[in-house]
């Protein structure tokens, strides 16, 4: 067996990686497809859809199955997209299920109560950054002052993990905290912190991790009413895929929400 997938194949996976970047898709999920493709192709560089299977059978976990799987379908679909139909069994390549598994998701209480635990001005604005914007650990840890317009309460996203440009809106609580950590600093990193320098100012106020908090600005923002293409918009998705992801545990419990502040405002017509 050759240390390395022929040329062809190497060739082709780097012109798909660019395809992707050009596209504007998020390059961590391309550089993750390419490398998993880059083993099945190393393995079997005439690939059928019965190596794909062999190979996919071979995964741990039903997550990583799914995963590797989708990554052979949008390469395959890329190649027949061009006109090369090396690959056109992809279809066949089955997707494992997922079974949801309960994913912690921060709560108007949990924000209340690492709320109650800031003691430094910083501390108040990573908590008020993530219950009112749902960024990323990242975006935060990127965020400049020169990106914050706080007369009007915007934040400017220039590049997110996806490596589009957006913008989020500020809660009147995040303005004056971060009035209140910046003073007069018009320069320069808002928190001045790494994303590990986040996670550490979580843990020391025991709060849940920021993704928690993500899910749960996405979950108490519909329950609140906000619209679904809002939240999406705010949050850098690109389809409704991850906002039901998110909410999936709690769907219920939105529907419910939903149809009382229906029938609350069809009483207070009657009324």
């Amino acid at each position: 067996m050759t240390k390395h997938i022929t040329p062809h194949w190497k060739s082709l996976l780097d012109e798909f990686e660019l395809d992707w970047r050009l596209a504007g898709l998020a390059p961590k999920t391309v550089k993750e497809y390419v490398r998993h493709l880059h083993s099945f192709l190393l393995l079997f560089p005439e690939p059928t859809a019965l190596n794909a299977k062999q190979w996919l059978e071979q995964c741990p976990t039903a997550p990583s199955r799914r995963y590797k799987a989708r990554a052979l379908r949008r390469f395959a679909k890329w190649l027949d997209a061009r006109g090369d139909h090396c690959m056109n069994w992809w279809n066949d390549v089955p997707l494992a299920v997922e079974r949801p598994r309960p994913q912690t998701t921060v709560t108007l209480e949990d924000y209340l109560a690492a709320r109650s635990r800031v003691t430094q001005p910083r501390d108040a604005v990573i908590i008020e950054l993530l219950w009112c914007t749902g960024m990323r650990r990242s975006e935060i840890a990127r965020a400049q002052v020169e990106h914050l317009d706080l007369s009007i309460g915007i934040l400017t996203i220039p590049v997110s993990k996806t490596g589009k440009f957006r913008t989020v809106p500020l809660s009147p609580a995040a303005i004056e905290a971060l009035k209140g950590f910046l003073m007069e600093r018009t320069t320069g990193s808002v928190t001045q912190l790494t994303s590990d320098g986040i996670r550490s100012v979580l843990r020391r106020l025991d709060a849940p991790p920021a993704h928690a908090w993500r899910r749960g600005w996405a979950v108490h923002a519909l329950r609140n009413g906000v619209s679904e293409v809002s939240v999406r918009t705010i949050a850098g998705w690109s389809s409704g895929a991850m906002v039901a992801r998110y909410t999936a545990a709690l769907s219920n419990e939105l529907a419910v929400a939903e149809f009382e502040r229906l029938w609350g405002k069809r009483s207070g017509d009657v009324a």
